[in-house]
């Protein structure tokens, strides 16, 4: 059998042949990698967005949960503050005393009933010796019927005067004083201040007149410091 020989231009052009196959398989091998690849690394990115976009939305809903329990708390936390007040008004307003003492501070000089060269009867009320100028308050919540100089109509021995009426059916005289700071028709409340004390009309000295009445009128007199203390008020 005779040996062929490959004509040498031609062998050249068959490695040329095979080199570029192998190169188009390498070139296509890599394209078909990169596709791959390509392929693999966007749902990766897809999947990280998605995360993070989940995770902003549920950061936003533990959010808006959160400023809703603050704000449900601050709403509760108000209404116990209104109700606190509330509470504490209607304590106030109940513990609040019917009667009071006319004025604070005093002392005790002629008493009712007592006898003396300075009345033409026996005294029909309870002198309390104060400072001019000392505030004088309602013994108790009711309507002005008399108010003015000559002991509101009841004669110039009492001087400037003011008689306050009560839902009881009995009245309050305070007499003597300097400065009348209210007007007939007017309402006031227990501890309300009515007037100033003085010393005018009959009086030996600077005090508060008070009386406890069963009319408006002079004369209905009653022990006013016993009326007082029925009441729970002592002097």
């Amino acid at each position: 059998m005779s040996k062929r020989v490959m004509n040498p231009a031609t062998r050249v052009a068959a490695v040329a042949l095979a080199t570029a196959g192998l190169g188009a398989s390498l070139v296509a091998g890599a394209g078909s990698a990169f596709a791959a690849e390509g392929k693999a690394v966007v749902p990766t990115a897809a999947t990280a967005s998605a995360a993070v976009a989940a995770q902003a939305e549920t950061q936003a809903h533990l959010a808006a949960q959160v400023k809703a329990a603050a704000a449900k708390k601050t709403v509760a936390v108000k209404a116990t503050a209104v109700k606190a007040t509330a509470t504490k008004k209607a304590v106030t307003a109940k513990k609040a005393p019917a009667w009071v003492k006319p004025v604070s501070s005093y002392t005790l000089s002629a008493s009712f009933n007592q006898g003396g060269a300075m009345w033409a009867h026996k005294h029909s009320g309870q002198d309390f010796a104060v400072p001019v100028g000392t505030p004088v308050k309602a013994a108790g919540a009711g309507t002005v019927v008399k108010a003015g100089p000559y002991g509101g109509g009841d004669g110039p021995a009492y001087g400037n005067a003011i008689v306050i009426k009560h839902a009881n059916g009995k009245y309050s005289q305070y007499a003597h004083l300097s400065k009348i700071q209210v007007k007939i028709g007017q309402k006031v409340g227990a501890g309300q201040r009515i007037a100033l004390s003085g010393n005018t009309g009959n009086s030996s000295g600077p005090h508060l007149h008070f009386e406890i009445r069963t009319t408006p009128n002079y004369g209905s007199a009653v022990n006013p410091a016993a009326f007082l203390r029925a009441h729970g008020v002592g002097i």
